[in-house]
């Protein structure tokens, strides 16, 4: 229904010279959408409170709302022309005056978690980067044509968003940055299995991925209203540091049915993990935090296991802040499970006692188009004191293996699709389909086996998938692969240096 309005606001993009780029349509196109849900939601509630006979205070003052400066109609529901700003007048307006207006609810806000926040967060990050009145004009019309009144409305706009969402993360070289594919989020989720009132969190939740996929998921069925409550308001948390994806997160989770989403637009790696404390951590945990990063000397001091690699710190930072029975399901680059660096080896060591890393999914190459490196999905619970899990059994039907307790085994499965992975040929739900019921019950096959933690080189505790029933292969490393390690390397002995150099007062 919405599908034809949205390749027209494409359209008009394309030709504004302010907008160049994949990344700038999905953001001017989630400005507008946000503005024009926020005037459909509050109709709504004020058509609600109308009939209860009831006053409903607006969020929007008048002279900035929607349909007096973005779409002003005729008694007979069509755009009034004559009272519509245009060209300069109406860029000035949404430069001078709206944006202005906009970003001071932030300062007005009662509380982070209420919608005023949100709009005050949105439009202090985001920038209208319409240049020419008769294109914004254009687009405003076409927005105007979207409806988020009821629920199919809403669930075909978030598609549409979606594959707006993807477009972008296929453009890039950092496509995984903005966009992990849904099929692996939700085998991701399928393994993991949350519940109703378990809190699910993102570190590094970009685009929200993740959590709107878990909010797909936890709707299904029928609901009471104290779930949906619950589902609603005390779910989810999100962070995310760079301003666009926040504003997409934001815009992706309204439209999935959350009304104020609790993402934060913040650097979770400045957070100091020695003051994460019991009622900060979480239940679940699903994420892709970004890989490749350098962070900085002082950020690395909020972590016990020093290091540059973005991804590592945030491995860190989802065991620390999971809670002791919670579940998580982490991608990383596969050469996180050999890297011969101290952090690598150390990072591996943690994660097998004080987590029980249950499964490993190895994924092929292809599957982040755009991305160039080879992942996996790690699959983990974290431990609980040893004496509440004595006279478990080893295996448990339906439970996580060596469910309570830090890593005895590890299952891995090798996904093999049996075709060349890319944009036109990507990662679909069949393709995962056999690994969520292999899973289920630890069953070993031809692309499915064991590794026991004794069998694991306890000085290296060196991970590799290498899967014992497949013919040995001669198989080189990926040339990233070498690089990456190299530059781990190269960062380690600067740092040796460093001390040497210190100590010897050079």
């Amino acid at each position: 229904m919405f599908e034809q309005t949205f390749k027209n606001i494409d359209d008009v993009l394309w030709k504004e010279a302010g907008c160049t780029t994949e990344l700038d349509y999905t953001e001017q196109t989630s400005w507008l959408l946000f503005l024009k849900y926020l005037d459909d939601l509050e109709q709504e509630r004020a058509l609600e409170a109308e009939l209860v006979d009831k006053p409903y205070e607006f969020i929007i003052d008048e002279a900035h709302r929607w349909s007096v400066w973005a779409a002003p109609k005729k008694a007979d529901g069509t755009v009034d022309h004559d009272n519509a700003l245009i060209g300069d007048d109406l860029i000035d307006y949404v430069n001078r005056k709206l944006f202005p207006y906009l970003q001071g609810f932030k300062q007005r806000a009662t509380s982070p978690d209420t919608i005023e926040y949100k709009i005050g967060e949105i439009f202090s990050e985001i920038k209208n980067r319409f240049q020419s009145g008769y294109s914004l004009r254009d687009a405003l019309e076409y927005i105007d044509e979207l409806r988020f009144r009821s629920q199919q409305e809403k669930h075909e706009l978030s598609h549409l968003y979606e594959a707006k969402i993807k477009n972008m993360g296929n453009a890039g070289r950092n496509g995984g940055e903005y966009y992990t594919p849904r099929p692996l989020i939700r085998a991701m989720i399928q393994v993991v299995k949350p519940e109703i009132g378990d809190r699910i969190y993102d570190g590094a939740c970009g685009s929200a991925g993740f959590l709107c996929e878990t909010y797909d998921y936890l709707r299904r069925g029928k609901l009471t209203t104290k779930e949906l409550e619950t589902l609603q308001n005390n779910t989810f948390t999100g962070k995310e540091k760079k301003s666009l994806a926040y504003v997409i997160a934001i815009m992706n989770m309204i439209l999935h049915g959350i009304d104020a989403p609790n993402i934060i637009h913040t650097n979770t790696l400045t957070e100091n993990l020695t003051d994460i404390q019991d009622k900060n951590r979480f239940d679940v945990i699903l994420a892709n935090p970004p890989f490749g990063g350098k962070e900085r000397k002082e950020i690395q001091q909020n972590f016990p296991i020093k290091t540059g690699e973005t991804a590592f710190l945030f491995l860190q930072h989802f065991i620390k802040i999971l809670k002791i029975g919670g579940r998580a399901a982490v991608v990383i680059k596969n050469t996180f499970l050999s890297n011969s660096d101290n952090a690598s080896r150390a990072l591996r060591q943690e994660l097998l006692s004080s987590c029980n890393l249950h499964t490993i999914l190895d994924c092929p190459s292809g599957t982040f188009i755009g991305a160039g490196v080879k992942t996996v999905v790690l699959f983990f619970d974290k431990a609980v004191p040893s004496d509440s899990v004595q006279g478990m059994p080893l295996f448990a039907q339906g439970k996580p293996l060596n469910q309570g307790m830090a890593t005895q085994k590890i299952w891995y499965y090798q996904l093999v699709p049996g075709r060349n992975m890319g944009k036109t040929n990507s990662l679909n739900d069949e393709d995962l389909r056999e690994f969520v019921e292999l899973q289920a019950t630890f069953k070993e096959t031809e692309k499915s086996w064991f590794v026991d933690i004794a069998d694991i080189d306890q000085v290296t505790f060196d991970l590799s998938v290498k899967n014992p029933n497949k013919a040995e292969e001669s198989e080189l490393r990926e040339p990233q692969e070498i690089l990456d390690e190299i530059a781990v390397l190269d960062e380690e002995s600067v740092g040796i240096l460093e001390r040497i150099m210190q100590l010897t007062g050079s």
